[in-house]
């Protein structure tokens, strides 16, 4: 449950906000952890689980959690006494429970167990950065948070950024024993994405390398992706360059192809046209459905003459445009009398018996 002084606070504003345009999107995933368990039931389990912290048989807690395991709800977290305890027992007595599950097998076996820890840490009134060691261990553990994590990992986030820097937010794991990584920041990338946070979510990405953690190929697809969706071909653009000729990392088709969907939605189609030149002096491919986006936004311009470069261009890494758009390639040239280059064009495809 969240602490009362914390209603007003910048992070729970936002997750007003926020949280139910974000969660009307997972309806159907959530349904599935609503189930109505007698308050007694639910004390008992508290208390049990209480008891076997202060045993220190935190391998114990797993198997307790079992019968929660259909019905997570924030309304009822099986930890929710570490409010008793001050922040620093708190912080050692997590620590020492994700040491516990380490070895547990499978990896998995304490899913529940993560779930209710990473939801009560994202809850409280020090939320950083003690969850993102939960939220660490859950993601080498091969778990998924659930979806509402996105909410309040972007709210708590926020909230700590007021007054630090990105590095410095992800370097302050270093001071419970934990080291940031990659794909802890990649969640962290997911979460800001899901309600929007963008400009954040770039930042987060230009900063992460000050705390160690070099943008890997799924931190750029993940931020591209998404700011390619809200059709911000700016930043989109930036990024692509940053990853390609800065990084050398090989952008994935399925990012390539949300890029130069948003370029022509937003009618930019010289950039697309630059930016596969770009792509391929540096040696990356491009795939079918990238050039085809790209043809369609030239046709869609009128623009017949870029249009028969960019299929020329495509034929020669050995794809052939569909023949709808051949026949518009020529048929535009012709219209604006361009024959010498509608003549290069068909002899080319004629050339490929297409």
């Amino acid at each position: 449950m969240v602490p009362w002084q914390y209603m007003n606070s910048p992070r729970m504003a936002f997750a007003a906000k926020v949280c139910h345009s974000f969660l009307r999107r997972f309806d159907p995933l959530l349904n599935q952890f609503h189930l109505v368990r007698p308050v007694s039931s639910l004390q008992k389990l508290e208390e049990d689980v209480r008891a076997e912290v202060e045993a220190k048989n935190y391998v114990k807690i797993p198997d307790l959690l079992i019968p929660l395991e259909s019905c997570h709800s924030s309304n009822s977290n099986p930890f929710s006494f570490f409010s008793s305890f001050s922040q620093n027992l708190q912080v050692q007595v997590i620590d020492e429970m994700l040491q516990s599950f380490i070895p547990l097998r499978p990896r998995s076996k304490p899913k529940i167990a993560l779930f209710f820890l990473l939801t009560y840490t994202l809850q409280s009134s020090h939320p950083l950065p003690i969850a993102l060691a939960v939220l660490q261990r859950t993601l080498r553990s091969g778990c998924v948070p659930v979806p509402q994590t996105h909410v309040l990992l972007t709210s708590a986030w926020l909230d700590r950024r007021l007054s630090h820097s990105v590095a410095n937010v992800l370097l302050e794991m270093q001071s419970i024993g934990y080291h940031p990584d990659c794909g802890t920041c990649n969640y962290l990338l997911s979460s800001l994405c899901a309600v929007d946070q963008f400009a954040e979510a770039v930042k987060v990405l230009k900063g992460m390398g000050g705390a160690g953690c070099i943008p890997d190929l799924n931190s750029y697809g993940i931020v591209i992706g998404a700011i390619s969706r809200a059709r911000k071909t700016v930043e989109a653009l930036d990024l692509m360059k940053q990853m390609v000729v800065k990084y050398g990392l090989t952008p994935g088709q399925g990012t390539l192809v949300k890029l130069f969907a948003a370029l022509r939605a937003n009618r930019e189609i010289w950039k697309a046209v630059e930016m596969i030149e770009l792509l391929e002096k540096e040696g990356h491919s491009v795939e079918f459905e990238s050039y085809e986006a790209v043809i369609e936004g030239c046709l869609e311009k009128h623009e017949y003459v870029l249009a028969g470069k960019v299929a020329i261009g495509m034929t020669e890494r050995g794809f052939i445009p569909y023949i709808k758009y051949r026949q518009k390639i020529i048929e535009g040239l012709a219209s604006i009398g361009e024959w010498k280059i509608a003549c290069a064009v068909r002899q080319r495809f004629a050339s490929l018996k297409s």
